[in-house]
C-alpha cells in the first residue's frame, strides 16, 4: 500500500467526487479511478459506493479513511523530523496586508504545537501582490485572498467571506442595510498600481472599470475613503474606524481566503501547513 495511493483515496473520500478529487490532486480522473480500484483490490474490500447520485464511503472505507489520515500524518512528521535533523526545518509564509484574521492566529498556534522545532518566517506584503512574494520565490507558501492568476500554483480555499462597501459614515448610502453594485455606479473606487494582477484588481473594483486614487496598503484604502469619499470593499467582520461604515453588498461574490504554493512542491512542511490551515479556518 503506497502513501501516494492513500493520498489519492483520502482526496476522493473527502470530496466524495472523483472529478473534484482529481482537480485537487492535479491529475486526470481515469488514473485516479484505477488507483482507487487497485487499492480496493489490495485491501480486499470495497471502499466506495459509486452511483449516479455520487460517491459514499463503505464501512471499510470509513475505517481506512481514519487510518490513512493517521499514516499520512505520521509520514509527514517523519519527513519534518528528518528535515530538522538536517538543519532544514524552516518555512517562509507570505501574509497579505492586514494579518489580524483570527483564523491566522489559530493557525499559528496550531502549527507551533504540531511543529515546535520548525522556524516559521513571516513576510507581510501590501495589496499589490496577492501571491505575497510566492512568484518571486520569496516565500514557500502564501496565506492570502483570491482571485489572482493561479498559473503554476496550487490554490486551496480555506474560507469564503461576504464583502461590503466601505463608505464614509456620513454618506447617505451608509445608512442602508445592504447595497447592490449598480447603486455605486459613477463613484470613485481605489485602484492598485499598474502591473497589479488584473484578476485581483477587477475583483476589488466590483468587476467594472473604475477610476480613483492609487493605494497599496489597507490603511491607504481606508484613508482614501475617509479623505476623498472613495468607495472601497472589505470582507464583512473587519471593523473600520468610527468615521467609516461597511454596508453588505448582496450581488458581490465572496472574498476567498486561500493558501497557495508552487505547483509540484512536495515539501511536507507546506503540506502540513495547508492541512492545519484548513482546520483552523473551518473553526
Amino acid at each position: 500500500m503506497e502513501l501516494r495511493t492513500l493520498r489519492y483515496f483520502v482526496a476522493v473520500a473527502e470530496e466524495l467526487h472523483f472529478g473534484r478529487a482529481a482537480a485537487r490532486l492535479h491529475m486526470s480522473q481515469p488514473p485516479l479511478s484505477r488507483a482507487v480500484k487497485q487499492l480496493e483490490a489490495d485491501v480486499g474490500a470495497a471502499l466506495l459506493h459509486r452511483s449516479s447520485a455520487g460517491v459514499t464511503l463503505t464501512p471499510a472505507g470509513t475505517v481506512l479513511l481514519d487510518e490513512a489520515r493517521t499514516l499520512l500524518d505520521q509520514a509527514d512528521r517523519v519527513r519534518v523530523r528528518v528535515a530538522a535533523a538536517a538543519g532544514a526545518a524552516t518555512v517562509t509564509v507570505g501574509i497579505l496586508g492586514d494579518s489580524t484574521d483570527r483564523g491566522a492566529t489559530r493557525l499559528a498556534a496550531a502549527y507551533r504545537r504540531r511543529h515546535p522545532g520548525v522556524e516559521v518566517r513571516v513576510r507581510e506584503t501590501d495589496l499589490t501582490d496577492p501571491t505575497c512574494g510566492l512568484r518571486a520565490g520569496l516565500v514557500d507558501v502564501a496565506l492570502t485572498r483570491g482571485p489572482f492568476d493561479g498559473t503554476g500554483l496550487t490554490v486551496h480555499e480555506l474560507r469564503a467571506d461576504p464583502v461590503g462597501a466601505v463608505l464614509r459614515a456620513d454618506d447617505p448610502l451608509a445608512r442602508r442595510d445592504n447595497l447592490k453594485l449598480a447603486e455605486l455606479a459613477g463613484r470613485r473606487w481605489f485602484q492598485f498600481p499598474d502591473g497589479t494582477d488584473p484578476l485581483w484588481q477587477a475583483y476589488w473594483n466590483g468587476g467594472e472599470p473604475r477610476e480613483g486614487p492609487v493605494v497599496r496598503a489597507v490603511q491607504e484604502c481606508l484613508q482614501a475613503v475617509l479623505w476623498n469619499g472613495t468607495v472601497g470593499m472589505t470582507p464583512l467582520g473587519h471593523t473600520p474606524p468610527g468615521e467609516l461604515a461597511v454596508v453588505p453588498l448582496t450581488d458581490m461574490a465572496p472574498s476567498r481566503v486561500v493558501a497557495a504554493w508552487n505547483e509540484g512542491d512536495t515539501n511536507p512542511l507546506i503540506r502540513s501547513f495547508v492541512q492545519i490551515a484548513t482546520a483552523a479556518y473551518r473553526d
